[in-house]
Order: C-alpha cells, then sequence, then structure tokens
C-alpha cells in the first residue's frame, strides 16, 4: 500500500507503473486528488482529506474483467455496513447509493491488451467514497450514521472483504453483485454518451457486466455504457 498527500489521479498513477510492471494488488490511497475523473471523464473532487480516493491494482485477471469491479463495489459498500452500519444500494453499473443520494463512485482502466484473443494485461480499480464530505445532492458515512468515521477504518474493512470476495467463484460473485443492484427490476432511463437516451424496465445484468432492458416497444437492449435515472 501506498499513501500520498496530493496527486492528479490515483488510477492514472497506477496505470503508469502497472504498465512498469507494478505488482499485483497495489493499493494507492490519496489525500487528494487534483485531477479526479468520474465516469465518462467528469471531474471528482473532494475536500483535502475528507474523504476516501483510493484505487487497486489487479494483474490476475478474472475470464469476465468486470468482475474486479463489481468485488471492489460489493467489499466498499460491505465496509460502509461494518464501519458505520449504513447500508448503501448499488447502482448500476457501480455507484453506491443511500436512499437516492450517490454515496460512492467507482471507475475501471484496462492496461494493454495482450495475447490471443487480447486480454488486459492489468485492470485498474479506482473508487471514491463519501467518508466525511459530500457534495451537494450526494451524502457521506458521517452525514448518514451520525458518528465519527475514518478512511482508515473504511479501507481496512473494504481490503479484508476484497479478499474474501476474490475468493469466490465467479458465478457466486455475480450473484452477489446481481442480488445487490437496486437498479434491477424498477423502470429506469439510460443517458448515453451520444446524449440519446432509452427508458424501460431493468431486467437483468449479464456476467460481462452488461444491463439488459426492455423498452416500451419490446424490446430487449444489452447495454455496457450509460448513465442511468432510476424512476418513480
Amino acid at each position: 500500500m501506498r499513501w500520498t498527500a496530493s496527486t492528479g489521479s490515483t488510477n492514472d498513477d497506477l496505470w503508469t507503473v502497472g504498465r512498469a510492471g507494478a505488482a499485483n494488488r497495489l493499493v494507492l490511497v490519496a489525500d487528494h486528488q487534483t485531477a479526479g475523473k468520474g465516469r465518462l471523464d467528469r471531474r471528482w473532487e473532494a475536500p483535502v482529506g475528507a474523504n476516501l480516493l483510493v484505487s487497486l491494482l489487479f494483474r490476475q485477471i478474472p475470464e469476465v474483467p468486470h468482475a474486479l469491479t463489481h468485488a471492489v463495489a460489493l467489499a466498499a459498500a460491505r465496509a460502509c455496513e461494518q464501519v458505520a452500519d449504513v447500508v448503501p444500494d448499488l447502482k448500476w453499473p457501480n455507484d453506491l447509493l443511500v436512499g437516492r443520494q450517490k454515496l460512492a463512485g467507482i471507475l475501471s482502466t484496462a492496461g494493454p491488451m495482450e495475447g490471443s484473443p487480447p486480454r488486459p494485461s492489468f485492470v485498474v480499480v479506482g473508487l471514491g467514497l463519501n467518508v466525511g464530505w459530500a457534495p451537494e445532492g450526494a451524502t457521506s458515512l458521517v452525514a448518514e450514521s451520525g458518528r465519527r468515521v475514518t478512511r482508515e477504518d473504511v479501507l481496512a474493512a473494504l481490503l479484508s472483504e476484497l479478499d474474501e470476495l476474490m475468493s469466490l467463484s465467479p458465478e457466486l460473485l455475480h450473484d452477489r453483485y446481481r442480488r445487490r443492484l437496486s437498479t434491477l427490476n424498477r423502470e429506469v432511463r439510460i443517458e448515453r454518451p451520444d446524449s440519446s437516451f432509452l427508458e424501460g424496465r431493468a431486467l437483468d445484468v449479464e456476467s460481462d457486466g452488461r444491463l439488459v432492458l426492455l423498452d416500451s416497444c419490446g424490446v430487449t437492449h444489452r447495454l455496457d455504457v450509460g448513465d442511468i435515472v432510476h424512476l418513480r
């Protein structure tokens, strides 16, 4: 584990050292990120020392690389339960919510492709979890629990849970992820990078991480990217 006072992006840092041969399960934590990124290249900002900003490097890549992101999401949710008695839902693809408020976001990047068929040589999974501060419209562990919660305690619980999750079979890990998703069996809107959108009922999530959506015309879509809104 490495801990730094400030950096541009922990995901970018681990991607760089990953290409240079850094070891499996290297963990990088930052007190502050000056160029933190969320999904679809959005900025991720937080006051110095307020929240858990961490990235993990994986070299042992499962058959479905998305499983690594799912495992980190599940481990983060369990850590919130253990440390703060806060029980978040997962929103596809990998946001943690309390009610309709965002508690954490996860962003993954894959290293250079190798072999035949091409597979990533490593995967970096980054997590931004609101511990002591949250932007407008979001929430934090301190706000939800009303108690003192430290980043160190959350991180220790997360890593312990991750060890257990990584020992599961792919089928069991996927089942746990599906059962935790609050997105399934509800009406949703998917806003896509090209500014188009789809609305319908989220039926399932496949083992490769794609969301199965049935629209109002009875057409089934399988989506691997997009911002999702849970409709009332």
